[in-house]
């Protein structure tokens, strides 16, 4: 089977930039039991699969991750 690689275009209005993630310091969350690593790199918070971690990782600003959060406290996001 050959091997393909799908380039991935940042999304129209996209003002983030693209963060080097392979020397992050990843953090487990929910005390190491839970399934998303998150790394904070040059102000901003990259989240990723922790059973995948070579797949795309999210990124948020301060305040996508605050609202993320908050919403996740309010049962907005399944986190498990």
């Amino acid at each position: 089977m050959a091997e393909t690689t799908t380039q991935q275009r940042p999304l129209m209005g996209w003002d983030k930039p693209d963060l080097d993630l392979s020397k992050a310091q990843w953090q487990s969350s929910s005390r190491g039991l839970g399934d998303v690593q998150i790394a904070f790199v040059e102000g901003f918070i990259a989240m990723r699969n922790s059973a995948r971690p070579e797949s795309p990782s999210l990124i948020f600003t301060p305040a996508e991750w605050g609202a993320f959060v908050s919403g996740a406290r309010e049962g907005e996001f399944d986190l498990t």
